[in-house]
């Protein structure tokens, strides 16, 4: 394939977000549910064909794939690395202070840039912290891009997380954030470590969103470095 080509569909790929309603959609699909067609009308304030419409060309390009269970259409990401592609995108792009007109709405932005889901794993302070707390005691090596060292595999069995292989995802990957703005841990480790947050209680999620609450001594002592790493040696 030559670069006139690559760059043809280059284009035609990135003209699928480059419309508010899509690109609204992929983002909410970033909590990594399924979800349906009359649901991402409601949110993204259009009507039912019309997101159709959207939904059929995201899933032809790539970008979502389709579930059905009876009767019933589904949409979500294609997979963990559209979910980070969206997030790095979303991360570049210029950002307007967001000017919160109620309680109710400071609380929900300060909730999602604390803590919250990119697809299946940690993003917010929460993750960014819970990535620096990791490279701190040695458990990842950001030497040449990111790898998880014998440390860090002897850790997460220790821990009794159980990281599922899946060909071609990586065991770790750099995400970046969007509101902080700096990497967290995405990959197969970082999909196992919030699934088993979220199992032992560490995390509980906020209905209607990507937001997580985050419980016990972190909540009361602040998400600092050396928090996130005495909750992740527990057990």
């Amino acid at each position: 394939m030559n670069t006139s080509t690559e760059g043809q569909e280059l284009a035609a790929w990135a003209k699928m977000l480059a419309d508010s309603t899509r690109a609204t959609v992929c983002l909410a699909l970033l909590d990594g549910r399924a979800w349906t067609a009359t649901e991402l009308a409601k949110l993204a304030g259009v009507s039912r064909p019309t997101i159709s419409e959207h939904l059929n060309l995201l899933v032809d390009g790539g970008l979502l794939s389709e579930v059905r269970q009876g009767r019933h259409r589904y949409v979500k990401l294609a997979g963990p690395e559209t979910a980070e592609l969206l997030e790095g995108l979303a991360a570049l792009a210029p950002r307007r202070t967001e000017v919160a007109n109620s309680l109710s709405a400071a609380s929900k932005r300060d909730a999602f840039a604390r803590a919250r889901t990119c697809y299946d794993h940690f993003a917010g302070k929460l993750g960014v912290a819970l990535t620096d707390a990791m490279t701190e005691r040695g458990l990842l090596d950001w030497s040449d891009g990111v790898a998880l060292t014998p440390e860090g595999a002897r850790w997460l069995d220790e821990l009794g997380i159980a990281v599922e292989s899946r060909h071609g995802r990586p065991a770790v990957r750099s995400c970046l954030d969007v509101t902080e703005r700096r990497p967290h841990l995405a990959g197969a480790v970082g999909a196992a470590l919030c699934t088993h947050a979220l199992q032992q209680g560490w995390v509980t999620r906020i209905t209607g969103g990507r937001a997580l609450k985050v419980t016990g001594s972190v909540e009361t002592f602040g998400l600092s470095v050396g928090v996130v790493r005495e909750l992740l040696s527990r057990s």
